[in-house]
């Protein structure tokens, strides 16, 4: 891998992406030749929001692969329900193993864990940020379902603005050929203005619309996302969103014979129970096909890379403070300041958040 980690997919060059994707598909062929290919690693799983498949695929990754875990899924079960810090944790818990895989509710924690692990850290997701690995199973089930990663109209609908795998995703598909995006949602609920840069900046067509109805019949994919009652910050303003987009049969009736319906899981009630018996809904099968995807990516973490790798050089910390509140700096006080410039701003590298200068 580039540089041990993955935090954020784009991190990684698109060749590294599809060598994780082609092994993913040998593995679904011949899981056999692969069952020892972790053996004497120790994967430390860290969740401190609550996860079913995230966590689960990759414990069920490492066990295929030969290897084992360790770790907590509840921070109360652990020192942090101390007070311990994030640093102390990631410091002590590198020690005890070969990877960590952490999915934490404030935005570029995986980016602070990496500050000081001493072994790579993978972002199970980082509150409503990112979800690389996630990403990386949607691209997988693209790949299979659609045979392609290229050409596609993708429609993306429900909660754009807290979407972790949401975020992952556009940017992913974005440096794919001839991909754009219908994105469907509330005025609330819009993607932020980073992820839109990002598509203008590739060339990447997007439109922003409001009825899933209106927009289904043109799709090649639709990414539906649940309403994430746990990023409101008040139960009447989740309640106004929450019942807003819901799929169901008679949506479907006008939708391409072709289509493949994702969702990142869980469901609440954005997808109707009916229609899991259509074709088209890919959804429990993406599922299964995260555990190939994660068991890929753990294989390409623990191979010595096929060419040297320059050291990053580190950055100087600057005089300024991230103003996102769910950021991981407003909680880990200690983080040093690190920001990209981009011309009269600067993007914070934690959370990509921007702070005009």
């Amino acid at each position: 891998m580039l540089n041990g980690n993955l935090i954020d997919l784009n991190d990684l060059p698109i060749s590294e992406w599809n060598r994780i994707i082609a092994l993913a598909q040998e593995i679904i062929k011949r899981p056999e030749l692969y069952s020892e290919k972790c053996y004497g690693k120790i994967l430390a799983t860290l969740f401190y929001e609550p996860s079913t498949r995230t966590q689960m695929s990759f414990q069920t990754a490492m066990l295929k692969l030969g290897g084992r875990i360790i770790g907590f899924d509840d921070p109360q079960n652990s020192s942090v329900s101390k007070g311990e810090s994030l640093k102390d944790t990631i410091t002590i818990v590198s020690n005890y193993a070969d990877m960590i895989v952490l999915r934490h509710p404030n935005e570029g924690a995986a980016r602070a864990a990496s500050l000081y692990a001493s072994c790579p850290v993978i972002n199970a997701g980082d509150g409503g940020h990112l979800h690389p690995s996630q990403t990386l199973t949607d691209l997988l089930t693209l790949s299979v379902e659609k045979g392609r990663l290229t050409d596609l109209v993708v429609g993306i609908c429900g909660d754009l603005v807290n979407g972790r795998t949401v975020h992952s995703l556009i940017k992913a598909l974005s440096c794919y050929r001839g991909n754009s995006f219908v994105l469907i949602s509330t005025p609330n609920l819009r993607v932020p203005s980073y992820i839109k840069d990002i598509m203008s900046a590739a060339g990447c067509p997007f439109t922003e619309v409001d009825s899933l109805s209106e927009a289904i019949p043109m799709l090649d994919v639709l990414y539906m996302t649940r309403i994430q009652r746990e990023r409101f910050t008040s139960e009447e303003e989740y309640l106004r969103e929450k019942d807003v987009y819901r799929l169901d049969r008679e949506k479907l009736m006008s939708a391409r014979s072709d289509l493949r319906i994702l969702h990142p899981l869980p469901r609440v009630d954005e997808i109707a129970i009916e229609v899991d018996d259509d074709p088209r809904a890919a959804y429990f099968r993406q599922a299964s096909y995260g555990v190939y995807a994660r068991m890929a990516l753990l294989i390409r973490l623990t191979t010595p890379p096929e060419y040297p790798v320059a050291e990053p050089a580190p950055k100087q910390p600057l005089p300024h403070h991230c103003e996102n509140p769910r950021c991981i700096t407003q909680k880990e006080g200690y983080l040093p300041g690190l920001f990209t410039s981009g011309g009269d701003m600067l993007v914070c590298d934690y959370c990509d958040s921007r702070l005009l200068i």
